[in-house]
């Protein structure tokens, strides 16, 4: 009985060429030192905004104004966050 060699393509075949892509190189991606900077900065800001606004130290005293505009800066952090690399 012949020993099997587990071939699947018939003898005398060569390997296909087939549609192989090599991978893009990556280029490394470094955000400016403002990118970083003003994501801190803007969370930072927004949090002491809602947090003296809850303190109550405030002119005019607690306002839903304050809370919308901690808010707004602490959302424009977190998307300055995404832009960084």
């Amino acid at each position: 009985m012949p020993k099997e060699s587990g071939r699947v393509t018939p003898k005398g075949t060569t390997k296909s060429t087939g549609r192989y892509t090599p991978p893009v190189p990556k280029t490394v991606k470094v955000s400016p030192v403002w990118v970083p900077t003003l994501m801190g900065a803007l969370l930072a800001l927004g949090a002491i905004l809602i947090i003296c606004n809850y303190l109550n130290v405030l002119p005019d005293g607690a306002s839903n104004v304050y809370l919308l505009v901690g808010l707004a800066l602490i959302t424009g952090g977190f998307i300055t966050a995404t832009q960084w690399h």
